[in-house]
């Protein structure tokens, strides 16, 4: 019952992975399910479209806040039900999104503050395993290039900067728990870098294994 979370800087490719690894669960028989931050509740889709909406201003706390309230709904209604009942959870950002965009982009509060704070918010379920892939910010700014961007997208360079740093530090100081993986590639090739980790959490549950 792993709960796997994918992290990474805007134009990462984590839909594209989690789509890939869910394939796999699939192929195996292995029950998964897929939810994206903010969303996955009647609360937190309600939340979504304020977070991201590029003409409304949303101060700095005020977006931590609703980012964490509709986490922390989505904890209690829905993931900690499926781990219970033994599915493999798969999550686009987590917590660590909340480090690296709020504490590091945007600035606020310190790492040690946010990590308490974010323990509290999930009352204290971490991720069995996170994904953070890494691309250059130049990789990234290509791919979102493609889409229409979103409030947080259009941060600016600067901005990302931030971001990336922070998931940097999150990576070094959690290297337990999070798995480095260069992101730059094409997309099978990254999905087989996951794997060969993923498989270690995911195949034991296989029915009849």
């Amino acid at each position: 019952m792993p709960l796997i979370t994918f992290e990474g800087i805007d134009g990462s490719g984590k839909g594209t992975q989690i789509r890939l690894l869910r394939k796999r669960c699939q192929a195996l028989g292995v029950d998964s399910t897929v939810f994206r931050e903010p969303g996955g509740t009647l609360l937190s889709e309600r939340v979504r479209p304020l977070l991201l909406d590029p003409a409304l201003h949303v101060e700095p706390l005020a977006e931590l806040l609703l980012f964490s309230a509709a986490r922390s709904q989505l904890c209690e209604e829905k993931i900690r039900p499926l781990l219970a009942e033994g599915a493999v959870v798969i999550l686009d950002r987590f917590y660590d999104s909340t480090v690296a965009y709020q504490g590091g982009g945007r600035q606020i509060g310190d790492f040690d503050w946010l990590s308490e704070f974010n323990r509290r918010v999930t009352g204290g379920l971490e991720p069995d395993r996170t994904y953070y892939l890494r691309v250059t910010l130049e990789v990234a700014a290509r791919r979102r290039r493609h889409r229409e961007e979103d409030r947080l997208e259009s941060g600016g360079e600067a901005f990302f900067e931030r971001v990336e740093a922070a998931y940097e530090r999150i990576a070094r100081e959690n290297h337990d728990r999070v798995v480095s993986i260069d992101g730059n590639g094409p997309p099978e090739e990254v999905a087989d870098a996951v794997w060969k980790d993923a498989r270690t959490l995911i195949v034991p549950l296989e029915p009849g294994s």
